[in-house]
């Protein structure tokens, strides 16, 4: 029985009775396809490399604990943990984004580990900057005693 003739479907279900050829054959078939989506996205070979790899290391352990529910879509399975994996990137760089100078005596500092920053986007200032204004005018309408109090 030749692999290649075989559906997603079934070279699942051959890998999970531990027939380790199918498993390659799945990555022959879809290698293409989901190396150059994950290499458009990241823009970098060597990190898409490394997703390529971690998307099947996710995938074989999925299969291998019989958490893989086979509905016929095996490939947009596979595109949807690369997927997974690429945001779970974003955000962790996003969070963890390093900012440096050089200090007084020329050593170099990390900015953010020094302030307490939330970085926020234009909305989220837009709706902080409203709700300041909003207090100041609240504020502005309260008897003199009781601003007192507030301040």
């Amino acid at each position: 029985m030749k692999l290649v003739n075989l559906s997603d479907k079934d070279l699942v279900s051959f890998y999970i009775k531990g027939k380790e050829e199918a498993l390659e054959e799945l990555v022959k078939r879809h290698k293409t396809r989901l190396y150059s989506y994950i290499f458009l996205t990241m823009k970098n070979q060597s990190l898409a490399e490394d997703f390529f790899q971690d998307t099947f290391i996710k995938v074989i352990k999925t299969l291998k604990s019989g958490k893989y529910n086979e509905e016929g879509k095996f490939l947009p399975w596979v595109m949807r943990i690369a997927h997974n994996l690429m945001i779970d990137h974003f955000r962790k760089q996003k969070k963890f984004r390093k900012v440096n100078y050089k200090g007084r005596d020329n050593e170099e500092i990390e900015v953010f580990s020094k302030i307490g920053y939330d970085e926020l986007n234009i909305e989220q200032r837009m709706v902080k900057d409203q709700v300041r204004n909003d207090m100041k005018d609240l504020l502005d309408l309260l008897p003199e005693e009781q601003k007192e109090v507030v301040k």
